[in-house]
């Protein structure tokens, strides 16, 4: 009666595990999007945020490259061009209705566009250029950025709003520059920019700031002989930045994850725009006396506390940079 009981028991708990496992395994899916009709590649670049809409590039019949917009109920969704023959996906929005990328126009000029609603929308480019590109959107679609050429002939980063058109956002006193990345409600971008000595350096500009240099603000997060290469994604909140860059203690290319929230503001400058100021002396005083592990750049001196020693920080750098 034991020896039974105790195989039944055996038996039971086995079936449980393996409808354990069976729920498990259904959990998790591979889907192979397919490619356009005719066509014999596809390639994937962006996913909105609940992962029901991927878009990117794929081969048509004419052999020629197509953005597309795939869903589960729709599939594979040719997203046309601006009168030529190509265009590429690189981006969409967190809910999957805008895409953004780049596509031929009829003069065989390679334009940046913004899709919504079947309606593809040329971008244009920077006065007296001729091309561009979109590689990223911001979470409702409204904010567009990427790189567009100017009347040089250089290549800039940009921002485009409906409203403000594409916005060139300069360079870290070089040529050229690439915004790839830019944070959900559009307010922080991030890319790559040339500087003086002509070097690639990973940047982030704001309206308020303009385009700062990530290895000048936070130096003190390198090592000796480090630096950030470019930047090429930035998380919804602005908070974390990721890319490349080298690092000089392993003595090779290595992939990066900034935080720029956490205790590195010894110089005072607490919102990182550069200049000490009396919005760095707010942010101190509204969270002075927290504590904790997690209190961003306001412990300027990394103590878990903001107290007198962070306030007087701000104070004796209060005008530098300005």
């Amino acid at each position: 009666m034991k020896h039974w009981a105790h195989n039944g028991l055996k038996a039971l708990t086995s079936a449980c595990a393996l409808s354990l496992l069976a729920t498990v395994a259904w959990s998790q899916s591979l889907t192979w999007l397919g490619v356009l009709p005719g066509g014999d590649w596809s390639v994937a670049n962006g996913v909105s945020a609940d992962g029901a809409v991927v878009v990117g590039v794929a081969e048509n019949a004419a052999w020629q490259m197509r953005a597309f917009r795939w869903t589960a109920s729709g599939g594979m969704q040719d997203l046309g061009t601006l009168g030529g023959d190509w265009s590429v996906a690189n981006g969409v929005s967190a809910d999957g209705a805008v895409v953004v990328g780049v596509a031929e126009n009829a003069a065989w000029q390679g334009r940046a566009f913004r899709w919504q609603n079947g309606v593809m929308q040329d971008l244009g480019t920077l006065p007296g250029g001729d091309g561009s590109v979109a590689w990223g959107v911001s979470a409702d679609g409204a904010v567009v950025v990427g790189e567009a050429q100017n009347a040089a002939g250089q290549w800039r980063a940009f921002r485009w709003t409906a409203s403000g058109g594409m916005q060139d956002l300069g360079t870290l006193g070089g040529c050229c520059s690439v915004a790839y990345g830019v944070s959900a409600d559009g307010a922080v971008v991030v890319g790559e920019a040339q500087n003086a000595a002509g070097q690639w350096r990973a940047f982030r500009w704001t309206a308020s700031g303009g385009m700062e240099d990530l290895n000048l603000t936070y130096a003190s997060l390198l090592t000796n002989g480090s630096w950030l290469r470019f930047a090429s994604a930035i998380s919804p909140d602005g908070r974390y930045i990721v890319g490349w860059g080298y690092n000089a203690a392993t003595g090779r290319d290595e992939a990066f994850l900034l935080d720029t929230q956490g205790c590195a503001s010894e110089n005072g400058d607490v919102d990182a725009n550069g200049c000490v100021d009396d919005a760095d002396l707010l942010a101190v005083l509204f969270n002075f006396g927290n504590s904790g592990n997690n209190l961003g750049r306001e412990d300027t001196n990394c103590d878990g506390v903001v107290d007198d020693a962070d306030l007087l920080t701000v104070l004796f750098n209060f005008g530098s940079g300005c």
